[in-house]
């Protein structure tokens, strides 16, 4: 057995879902706050242009079909300024193994946040690379800070890859242009390639993402893809915008890419086309996915903060990293010290589903979690947020219709803590 991966288990979120499925399988009624899917449908027009293109079979150039690195480029170029071309764009059969093929490219150690996504430090792992820890706080609503990231690259001069995924799993908050530029200029005095994982970018609540390759344009790479905002996930689609200072780092990814999966799929391709368009019917769903997410994580926030579980306001995405610090020694009669502990407790008592913050390179004393607020009809809730409340603000009562579970969750873990 490779030495790399004979201690690396499956994927915390899979592994989660698959317990879930299991239990719900014996009937029971599980509130799925564990996995991040998307609760969305994708969008008419690519499915549509799925269909049409469901018989093409040719491979395409491994690098990706080029109507669509263009529009995607011209993606690029409409909402974050950044002068991309065609030639800029890797097309991938998911982000998940651009972000791989990136770290296998360059002989590097890794450099990440804590927490951080659950599979950037596996991939680390396995290509037989160290992760080194950047440690956040609560204080600063355990978002990376320029000085927590100068004061570790003063010492260490080998590691020069940094993964920042903003808006954040598992946070589920983001950054400003201040903060943006402040790790930019920091990235820049070091020469560290920053791996920019913005899939989460068009689900800012507020429509108002902002990628730091605007402040560092010739050292950050851009992942993304259609899984999040597009609801896509099971298409395995993802792109990597590279500078023309990476150029060489680029040709070395397509390499990859050219002894491992050749090429994405062949219809899939030419149906994201339609997804980088700009086309009016998508931005409509992209408002409401916004608003929806907004009003369900605002809601879900206030029912935290009553039970005394904190954790930062909801900025983007569909996620939130909650401390039960409060309730450590009610817990210690019951054996509960640390967040796997907790995690394991919960599903099987208040039958909520949610992971551990070790699970996201945090301490195992840490009694810190991810929550996804995903388990709602999506489809439901997008029709109606266009139509009843097409002029009218969502409120609590949209919640109590078309997001019940995501309600009877938070009863369910306030009942669970004696609260109620």
């Amino acid at each position: 057995m490779n030495k790399n991966i004979k201690n690396l288990i499956p994927s915390s979120t899979l592994r989660m879902n698959e317990l879930s499925q299991q239990l719900e399988k014996q009937g029971k009624t599980i509130y799925k706050l564990g996995f991040g899917q998307s609760p969305f449908p994708v969008p008419a027009a690519m499915v549509t242009a799925l269909r049409q293109n469901a018989a093409e079979k040719s491979y395409l150039p491994v690098n990706g079909l080029p109507e669509l690195r263009e529009v995607i480029a011209k993606y690029y170029q409409r909402t974050q300024n950044l002068n991309y071309s065609a030639e800029n764009i890797l097309i991938a059969p998911g982000s998940k193994m651009l972000l791989y093929a990136v770290q296998l490219a360059y002989d590097t150690d890794l450099l990440l946040p804590a927490p951080s996504w659950v599979s950037y430090a596996p991939q680390s792992q396995i290509i037989g690379r160290q992760t080194h820890w950047l440690q956040t706080t609560e204080k600063d609503d355990w978002r990376l800070t320029a000085e927590v990231l100068e004061a570790h690259c003063q010492n260490n001069s080998n590691q020069k890859i940094l993964i920042l995924n903003y808006p954040n799993n598992p946070i589920g908050n983001s950054y400003n242009k201040k903060q943006l530029e402040s790790l930019a200029a920091v990235a820049r005095k070091y020469h560290i390639i920053i791996l920019s994982d913005e899939i989460y970018g068009e689900l800012n609540h507020n429509g108002e993402h902002i990628s730091i390759a605007q402040f560092y344009p010739e050292g950050t790479i851009i992942t993304s893809g259609l899984s999040k905002w597009a609801g896509a996930g099971g298409w395995r689609f993802g792109t990597a915008a590279f500078p023309h200072e990476l150029k060489d780092l680029q040709k070395v990814v397509q390499t990859i890419a050219s002894e491992t999966y050749s090429s994405t799929a062949s219809p899939i391709q030419y149906a994201a086309v339609e997804a980088y368009k700009d086309n009016p019917d998508l931005e409509t769903y992209r408002i409401n996915a916004r608003r929806i997410l907004k009003m369900i994580g605002n809601y879900v926030y206030q029912r935290l903060h009553d039970m005394n579980i904190t954790t930062p306001k909801p900025e983007g995405g569909f996620y939130y990293f909650i401390n039960f610090e409060h309730y450590r020694n009610l817990l210690l009669p019951k054996g509960i010290k640390t967040s796997a502990e907790l995690s394991e407790v919960l599903l099987n008592e208040a039958n909520i589903a949610m992971l551990p913050g070790v699970d996201f390179g945090r301490k195992p004393e840490e009694l810190v979690f991810r929550i996804a607020y995903v388990d709602f009809d999506g489809e439901k809730a997008l029709e109606v947020a266009g139509d009843i409340y097409q002029n009218k603000e969502l409120d609590n009562d949209f919640i109590k219709n078309y997001a019940p579970k995501i309600i009877a969750a938070m009863d369910s873990l306030e009942k669970w803590l004696l609260l109620k």
